[in-house]
């Protein structure tokens, strides 16, 4: 265990769902490498896909705007340090101008949306250098994605911790609501298979292909195993082959088909999520305290 430390085992953990000395073993067989001991131990449990997605791992706020006429629209990140902040009337209110602003600007880079005035003469930059004065944590316009369209938006905020902006045609309000709330329920990768990341397919066959030769079974029937989870596998990361969180006896597809609708994109966001909050260690804490005072 020499180099691995209880914050790279608790991580692997929360990846898997797995035990405690399950994760110490791979890790070390892994020389550490958190990825390669991932896959081991999918290897060898058959676990899916990381649950690192799920996690959330910094505090802040999403938040949308959508035009009246429904063709434009935009979310926005904004992080803080704390959920205190984050619950902030001034710290709302500022992500939600944000939102607004990049639906009208048409903005899809943080940067670019930090150069721009808001309404009091004041730049998205100067704002949040107020705030973080105001309300003493560092706050950053962590990310935006705006849509401009000729069909029509839809939006769903789950609270404040996870928004979803989607562009479809058929259908009606309610629809574009449903598959934007089961979007965030599912967390599907992309709408359709033909769009989910080579890399990533690729990396899944090769755990699948692993996980199948250790079954003994001959080559032809390994291949056939491994095709059929890869059909299984792309149907639960694409919005198309989920079954619908509101009847999950029908597919998404099958219910866009039903209405004469078509999801052209959509964006997901979850707060803090990819982004490693800080881990306080107490026990370390207290004793730091201790020999300060000796």
């Amino acid at each position: 265990m020499a180099g691995i430390t209880a914050s790279v085992v608790k991580e692997l953990r929360e990846r898997t769902g797995l035990g405690m000395m399950e994760c110490k073993k791979a890790l070390t067989e892994t020389d550490g490498d958190l990825k390669a001991a991932e896959d081991l131990l999918r290897i060898r449990s058959g676990a899916k896909a990381s649950k690192t997605a799920g996690r959330i791992a910094a505090e802040g706020v999403i938040s949308g705007f959508i035009s009246a006429d429904g063709k434009q629209g935009a979310m926005v990140e904004i992080n803080c340090e704390t959920d205190f902040v984050a619950k902030n009337e001034d710290f709302i209110e500022f992500a939600r101008q944000l939102a607004q602003l990049a639906a009208e600007q048409h903005i899809v880079d943080a940067a670019a949306l930090s150069a721009l005035t808001l309404a009091d003469d004041n730049t998205v930059e100067a704002r949040r250098q107020a705030l973080v004065m105001k309300l003493g944590e560092n706050i950053s316009v962590r990310r935006v994605v705006s849509y401009e369209t000729e069909s029509r938006l839809a939006m769903y905020l789950h609270g404040s911790r996870i928004g979803v902006m989607l562009d479809f045609t058929g259908g009606d309000e309610v629809l574009g609501k449903d598959i934007a709330m089961h979007i965030a329920a599912s967390k599907p990768v992309c709408v359709s298979s033909d769009q989910v990341p080579a890399e990533l397919l690729a990396r899944e066959r090769q755990i699948f292909e692993a996980q199948a030769a250790e079954s003994g079974k001959p080559a032809n029937i390994v291949e056939k195993m491994v095709d059929g989870r890869i059909i299984k596998y792309l149907a639960e990361v694409t919005l198309l082959g989920q079954p619908f969180v509101k009847n999950p006896d029908q597919t998404v597809e099958a219910l866009l088909a039903a209405k004469s609708a078509k999801v052209m994109r959509f964006s997901l966001f979850v707060v803090g999520e990819g982004i490693e909050k800080k881990s306080e260690d107490f026990a370390t804490e207290v004793m730091a305290q201790v020999n300060q005072t000796k």
